[in-house]
């Protein structure tokens, strides 16, 4: 069964939302920014001890990664790892909103 393949676009639009929430921002149009509010926003779920801040932190070595790949599969790779990483971002992001009061 052939896998979908993630782009920097499908991320940004998926999650960049949630992300800019967190990080008290407008939502990223690009990935360097997405990467730089993902930062914030991992560190401000672990700040506000919610679980799987860890698993932003991979996401942002991935697509750090992604930005210096050689290939369009590895970087196609990297994206979607990047994906699996952030599945729990937006029960993340609900939990922030209830603990902030939004």
């Amino acid at each position: 069964m052939p896998t979908a393949t993630i782009t920097e676009t499908d991320l940004i639009r998926r999650y960049a939302d949630d992300i800019a929430y967190v990080a008290e921002e407008g939502p990223a149009a690009d990935l360097d920014t997405f990467i730089s509010q993902l930062r914030t926003a991992a560190r401000r779920f672990e700040l506000s001890r919610i679980d799987g801040h860890a698993a932003l932190d991979a996401a942002v070595i991935h697509l750090d990664e992604a930005e210096v790949a050689f290939g369009d599969a590895d970087r196609s790779a990297l994206y979607s790892q990047a994906d699996r990483m952030l599945y729990h971002l937006g029960d993340m992001a609900d939990e922030y909103r209830e603990m902030v009061g939004d």
